[in-house]
């Protein structure tokens, strides 16, 4: 599938990895906080991995490692370059090989899927029956989380973003959000361009009428609207969708936007995941403050599968 129609900037493609991890790394300091509490922890706010409190929740992390964000985004892109293409079954049989080996942090609505016996025979069946028994209500981020490498196929992003959400994610809000979150990353890689927020809305309207009040939330001057403390629905896809949109509709360069992300507490690994992704997306690899790429634990694996990407799209010089 991976023909020569398009040519990928390599940059912006390093920068959605390590934009998506560094989002995830930093953001786990102030994961299930309330604003006031990361004020309290973080008087002049969290910017570097150094800072992260080793509370119970984060002792089990080493400072500057990503969850279960990221690792379930490399589960994707380690399927991507193996086939060079997408295969739904190998994608879920990734999935279910990460799960077996206990991953910290995984997701309520995730676990449940992931959980089931038949899962890699019939992983959208599964995500279905999950999604059934919660009353069709189970929204969770835990599909838009990882979508951004999705976003540097080079064709039929659209319904290779649908597909592979719906492995664990059967909500149509799920999917609309990972589609948006995919298309505008390819935009930005391949186009170096924001997709307008009419484009997106017309998106939106194709999978559920209510991602398009949290589309508009986005456009707003502050974060204050998207309520990302809010314990009860800190977990929402949709949430996690607007905060990254807010960022790169926003922000003037990666730090500012990233750090407004995760000083709003929340589900910010998740939410620093989703933003980093884009910010890494408009701004590129170079633009990221170089603590933040060498703070991170992994970037060894970063960089492998980085130069595995760039061989399949006919790139064989150094990264």
């Amino acid at each position: 599938m991976f023909t020569n129609i398009r040519i990928i900037n390599k940059d912006k493609l390093k920068g959605v990895f390590f934009g998506q991890a560094i989002g995830d790394a930093l953001g786990l300091g102030t994961e299930f906080m309330t604003k006031a509490e990361v004020g309290k922890h973080y008087p002049d706010g969290l910017n570097d991995y150094a800072q992260i409190v080793q509370d119970y929740h984060r002792l089990r992390w080493e400072k500057g490692s990503w969850t279960d964000d990221t690792d379930m985004m490399l589960c994707i892109a380690e399927s991507i370059v193996k086939n060079k293409g997408v295969d739904l079954p190998d994608m879920a049989q990734n999935f279910k090989q990460w799960f077996l080996q206990h991953p910290m942090g995984i997701g309520r609505h995730t676990y449940k899927v992931l959980c089931l016996g038949d899962y890699v025979e019939k992983p959208q069946q599964a995500a279905e029956l999950v999604w059934n028994m919660s009353g069709k209500k189970s929204a969770s981020n835990g599909a838009v989380m990882r979508t951004s490498v999705v976003g540097l196929l080079k064709e039929d992003v659209e319904k290779h973003a649908a597909d592979i959400c719906r492995l664990t994610h059967a909500d149509p809000r799920c999917v609309g959000s990972s589609v948006i979150i995919s298309a505008l990353i390819h935009s930005l890689v391949y186009e170096e361009r924001l997709l307008p927020l009419e484009k997106l809305i017309r998106i939106g309207r194709r999978y559920d009428e209510r991602i398009e009040p949290y589309l508009k939330l986005a456009q707003a001057d502050t974060l204050k609207g998207l309520d990302l403390d809010d314990e009860a629905s800190m977990g929402y896809t949709l949430k996690a969708m607007a905060a990254g949109l807010w960022c790169v509709y926003h922000a003037r360069s990666f730090k500012e936007g990233l750090l407004a992300i995760v000083n709003e507490g929340g589900d910010a690994d998740t939410n620093g995941a989703v933003a980093g992704s884009l910010l890494g997306a408009k701004y590129g690899h170079d633009a990221i403050p170089p603590q933040y790429i060498e703070g991170l634990t992994r970037k060894d694996m970063l960089w492998r599968i980085i130069e595995r990407y760039l061989k399949i799209y006919n790139f064989t010089d150094e990264v």
